[in-house]
């Protein structure tokens, strides 16, 4: 287990490479391109990383003047991803969840239940944070475990079902994606669709990143978009001019470069995938395999990015008129976008249709914080996580994305009270 923990906490810049070279071993790449997809793979993760860095760094502090401005007095406080992923990782039930993840998802692949082969291992932190918190809950490791892996088990049903949809919206071939937050969104993407399509005006409404392009011209193109929303929330900030233009230049470059970004990726990605393909083909000729990797990959879509911009000050006016709410939107508003990539597709990729989920979804997730602080709190104590600066460790916690306050991990960590 020391040996899986060490290579994960090099990161999926690291970890995915090493992978990916492995895979295009067994599916006998020759060694030279093996390590060049690997290796594009790699720097394709490190390019993403850099740029969503530079959107976090940039939207951070934006963030946190737009929370003193509105002066939101709440008491449960959002730490980050983060700390969830600290709790995730810390907990006692770590090697009996990804060992038994690995061993659920290999069943399910004999018994050809599920096509899709998931080594985004990094990202088991959403699950086993569910079950971090369930642990703070019942002190059980076997209910902890077991809740986790019924967690992991429909986000790779839903990523499975998926799949074909988010293949052909994103320009992607082979991949699916079981994330333990995103995934779980997407039934809420799909009914907020169905009813969206009933109503008159509504529906008629045309804002997909293409159609505003195709409208407005230059001025519809995600740069023009990135510049605009950047220089709106340095104005809601109230920062300076040159820190406002500032903040439009970086979401401006991060529009731009994080879908270049994704291309080198996908390029290596490509490459395996097409060998495995070929060998899986010949083996199995009747069966279709996906790999699944990180939703990081469908961020940079314009639509999901410019609706995730929109959401920072759409959450904190929820934050503020929800009755009962007690969760203050922090470190996490900047990240928000990683609810809406697997669901985008299902929206039509449509700006109205993603902004008004979004706030659906956030209302799930500021409640859902409400109801667990409590335990999530008591899970980061149990494994001594570090805080933000501004975040006092006297404060009760929930933070905003991770599986934990998912409307599916929730219910679970609610069932679990039953066992308390």
């Amino acid at each position: 287990m020391s040996l899986i923990e060490s290579i994960i906490q090099l990161g999926p810049a690291v970890m995915m490479p090493i992978i990916f070279l492995i895979l295009a071993l067994i599916f006998r790449v020759r060694i030279g391109q093996g390590f060049k997809a690997a290796m594009l793979i790699g720097i394709g993760f490190v390019g993403i990383n850099l740029v969503i860095g530079l959107l976090l760094d940039s939207l951070g502090p934006a963030a946190e003047a737009m929370v003193s401005r509105f002066n939101l007095n709440l008491t449960i406080v959002d730490p980050g991803w983060p700390v969830g992923a600290t709790i995730g990782w810390g907990t006692p039930i770590v090697p009996f969840v990804v060992f038994g993840a690995i061993v659920l998802n290999i069943i399910l692949l004999l018994l050809k239940l599920t096509k899709t082969v998931n080594i985004d291992i990094f990202n088991y932190w959403h699950f086993m944070l569910t079950g971090g918190v369930v642990y703070a809950v019942t002190g059980s490791i076997m209910i902890s475990v077991m809740l986790s892996l019924v967690h992991f088990l429909v986000a790779l049903i839903i990523g499975d079902l998926t799949a074909k949809k988010i293949q052909q919206e994103f320009n992607l071939k082979g991949v699916a994606f079981a994330h333990g937050t995103s995934a779980i969104y997407v039934p809420i993407g799909i009914a907020m669709n169905w009813i969206i399509e009933r109503i008159p005006g509504l529906r008629s409404i045309k804002a997909s990143p293409e159609e505003i392009n195709k409208k407005f011209g230059v001025m519809g193109e995600p740069l023009t978009l990135g510049t605009i929303l950047g220089i709106v929330l340095g104005i809601l900030a109230g920062f300076s001019v040159p820190d406002i233009l500032k903040l439009g230049i970086n979401v401006a470059a991060v529009m731009v470069l994080l879908p270049a970004m994704i291309n080198i990726l996908v390029e290596g990605l490509e490459i395996i995938r097409e060998a495995t393909e070929k060998m899986l083909k010949k083996r199995f000729p009747d069966r279709e395999f996906y790999i699944g990797l990180d939703t990081a990959i469908l961020v940079g879509n314009p639509a999901v990015l410019a609706t995730g911009l929109l959401l920072i000050p759409g959450t904190l006016l929820l934050a503020l008129i929800l009755p009962g709410n007690k969760v203050l939107p922090f470190v996490d508003l900047a990240a928000l976008v990683f609810l809406l990539p697997m669901a985008a597709p299902f929206l039509k990729k449509n700006l109205a249709r993603l902004f008004l989920s979004g706030l659906v979804m956030v209302t799930f997730v500021l409640y859902a914080g409400t109801s667990i602080a409590p335990f999530y709190t008591k899970a980061a104590q149990m494994v001594d996580v570090t805080l933000p600066e501004n975040v006092q460790a006297s404060t009760e916690l929930a933070n905003l994305i991770g599986g934990a306050t998912s409307p599916f991990g929730w219910l679970l960590i609610e069932l679990s009270k039953l066992f308390s």
